[in-house]
């Protein structure tokens, strides 16, 4: 199977790095498209399969197609490569909000796949959502989904709405995280603790707090409830977050990232 990437960008290369990584295929059957000819020297000493400038030199050969540019480029792009597009190619989108109808009628084919990775990708540990066309056959999208096993977990969805609902949870999720983290960094460090001190109290807590959640049954109340002791520390903390509703606040800015995702998706 040759796999044509579009877009030499970080997840683009995580995708290629992931795949070959994971012989699922080889260098020889890998190729990246990308039009700046400023990356495409990077693109040569990674070595991970052909660089080509211009899609009528790689378009035809490719089995799966993965189109790997932002959103807004999507317009120009259609109107590029739909001369070449072959309606037996599956075409796999990870362009935040841009539907799958928008694909299909931006390059006239029906073998689309649609999914929101996240950046952890990069080191395997991400988490992707994907849905597809009712074009792509049961075999194709046992393909895809391999494909995107190698960067991490994957769920696959009904309904094409829970992708944009992914970009705002998972898509967007880990930079939640880091927010986080860097406010108790930051109070770590007007406690008295130097910098690194600081980050280490800090990741190894959000380390093992997850390896804790992920290896039990319980849910986020009860170990919350297993931590907080009356009258004591953790009850102080929590006791501020509620009082200045921090729990309906990091709600309301997923809502917002959702709200995004659907205006990218109209083109807004």
């Amino acid at each position: 199977m040759k796999i044509l990437i579009i877009g030499g960008g970080n997840m683009g290369m995580t995708y290629a790095e992931s795949f070959l990584r994971s012989h699922i295929t080889s260098k020889d059957d890998m190729m990246i498209l990308e039009k700046a000819t400023d990356k495409t020297s990077g693109l040569i000493k990674m070595d991970i399969g052909t660089i080509h400038l211009h899609p009528e030199e790689c378009m035809k050969r490719a089995d799966l197609i993965i189109l790997a540019v932002k959103p807004q480029d999507a317009p120009a792009l259609f109107e590029q490569i739909k001369p070449m597009a072959d309606p037996q190619q599956v075409f796999l989108s990870i362009m935040a909000g841009v539907k799958i109808q928008t694909i299909s009628a931006g390059l006239g084919v029906k073998k689309i796949i649609r999914a929101m990775p996240n950046l952890p990708a990069q080191i395997g540990m991400g988490m992707t959502a994907f849905t597809s066309s009712d074009e792509v056959t049961r075999i194709e999208l046992v393909m895809v989904q391999n494909l995107l096993n190698t960067t991490g977990k994957t769920v696959y969805v009904e309904n094409e709405s829970a992708i944009d609902a992914a970009t705002a949870i998972s898509g967007s999720g880990p930079a939640y995280v880091w927010y986080f983290m860097n406010a108790l960094i930051q109070a770590a460090s007007g406690m008295g603790f130097n910098p690194s001190e600081a980050e280490l109290l800090v990741s190894q807590t959000f380390r093992g707090a997850i390896e804790l959640y992920s290896k039990s049954n319980l849910s986020c109340e009860e170990w919350i409830d297993k931590v907080c002791s009356r009258g004591g520390t953790t009850e102080a903390a929590l006791h501020t977050y509620r009082e200045n509703a921090v729990h309906q606040d990091i709600m309301t800015g997923a809502v917002a990232a959702l709200h995004r995702a659907v205006e990218l998706g109209k083109g807004g």
